[in-house]
C-alpha cells in the first residue's frame, strides 16, 4: 500500500480534531470547504480506512484518525523544534537542548544546574518543561525531548537510564496543627482536610489527583499556587494543609512556622532517574548537561 502525507494535510487534520468541524478545521488551515473535503477524502483512500465519522452535529475522529492526529502532532511538533533550531543557528546559537521534568526536579534541583552549565555553555539554548513521568518517557522515546528526569514507578525499559535523586511527598501543616507531631499520617486520611494546591498544569498536581481518583474521593482544594514557596506561606497562615517534595518543605521550615509529617503510603517515596534514548546518540552539549545534572546529585559538582 503507497500511502502520501503532506504537511498540509497534518495540519488540516490537527485542526479538524481541535476543532470537530470539516468546516472550521478548512478555515483555520486557509483553504476552502471542498478542497479540505477532498484532501480529507484522498487521504483515506490513501491510508483505506476512515479517519473521520461525519453527523450532522459535525465531525469526530475514529481509532485510525485518532492515531493519526497523535502522530501528525508529533510530526508538526518535531517541524518546529526543527524550524527554531535552524533560525538559532543562523543567529549564531550552537545547540539546543529539550529537557522534560517533574515537578520536584524543576522545582528543588535543575535552576542552579542550569545556570552553571549555560553559563559555562553561551552558545546552548535549553527548552525545558514541566510534564508527568509517564508523559516525559514517551517523549524521549518519541523523540520530543533530548533528557526526562522521571520519578516512580514508569516503564523506561526501552531508554537509557541513569540514577538521579530520592523524591519524598511530605505533608506540610502549620505549626500547632492536630497533625504537627504525628510519625507518619496516610494520604487518605488527609482528604478530610482543605489542601494548599499547586497550579493545575504542575505534576504534583496531576500526580496527586491520580491518587485521590483511585480512592474514590477528591482532594479539597482551598487555593491553588505557582511555587514551594507560596504554598507554604499559605500553610503557615492556616489556610490549609498541603502535600510537597520534603526538600522544600525542609527549606521553607526553616524561616517559617510549619511542621513535616511524613506520609505513610509507599508511592510517597520515589526514586528519580535521568532518561535518554542513548547517550552515544546525544550532542557532545547535552551529554554534558546530563553528566553535570548526575555529579551534582553525588554532591561532586562545585556549583559558582
Amino acid at each position: 500500500m503507497s500511502m502520501h502525507f503532506d504537511l498540509v494535510d497534518l495540519r488540516l487534520m490537527v485542526r479538524i480534531a481541535e476543532a470537530n468541524s470539516m468546516t472550521r478545521g478548512a478555515e483555520l488551515s486557509f483553504i476552502s470547504l471542498p478542497a479540505a473535503s477532498t484532501r480529507i477524502k484522498n487521504l483515506e483512500e490513501s491510508i483505506g480506512t476512515k479517519l473521520l465519522y461525519r453527523t450532522s452535529q459535525g465531525v469526530t475522529l475514529t481509532p485510525p484518525g485518532q492515531s493519526f492526529v497523535t502522530h501528525a502532532r508529533t510530526v508538526l511538533g518535531q517541524i518546529e523544534h526543527l524550524r527554531g533550531d535552524m533560525q538559532e543557528y543562523a543567529s549564531g546559537i550552537k545547540g539546543h537542548v529539550r529537557v522534560f521534568a517533574n515537578t520536584t526536579s524543576l522545582g528543588e534541583y535543575l535552576p542552579d544546574v542550569l545556570r552553571h552549565y549555560l553559563r559555562r555553555n553561551p552558545d546552548v539554548n535549553i527548552d525545558l518543561r514541566e510534564r508527568l513521568s509517564h508523559d516525559i518517557v514517551r517523549a524521549v522515546t518519541e523523540g520530543q525531548t533530548d533528557i526526562g528526569i522521571v520519578a516512580g514507578l514508569v516503564r523506561t525499559e526501552n531508554l537509557e537510564t541513569l540514577p538521579y535523586r530520592r523524591d519524598r511527598l511530605v505533608l506540610v501543616v502549620p505549626k500547632g496543627h492536630p497533625l504537627d507531631g504525628y510519625t507518619q499520617v496516610d494520604f487518605a486520611d488527609t482528604l478530610e482536610l482543605y489542601h494548599i494546591g499547586l497550579h493545575e498544569s504542575s505534576a504534583i498536581h496531576a500526580f496527586l489527583r491520580q491518587a485521590s481518583d483511585q480512592l474514590h474521593r477528591p482532594i479539597k482544594l482551598r487555593i491553588q499556587l505557582g511555587n514551594f514557596e507560596t504554598a507554604c506561606r499559605m500553610i503557615e497562615s492556616r489556610v490549609g494543609v498541603g502535600i510537597l517534595p520534603e526538600s522544600a518543605a525542609s527549606r521553607h521550615a526553616q524561616t517559617m512556622d510549619i511542621s513535616i509529617v511524613p506520609l505513610s503510603d509507599a508511592w510517597s517515596v520515589r526514586e528519580m532517574q535521568i532518561c535518554v534514548r542513548s547517550m552515544d546518540a546525544l550532542p557532545t552539549f547535552a551529554r554534558e548537561l546530563v553528566e553535570l545534572l548526575v555529579d551534582d546529585a553525588q554532591g561532586r559538582l562545585q556549583l559558582d
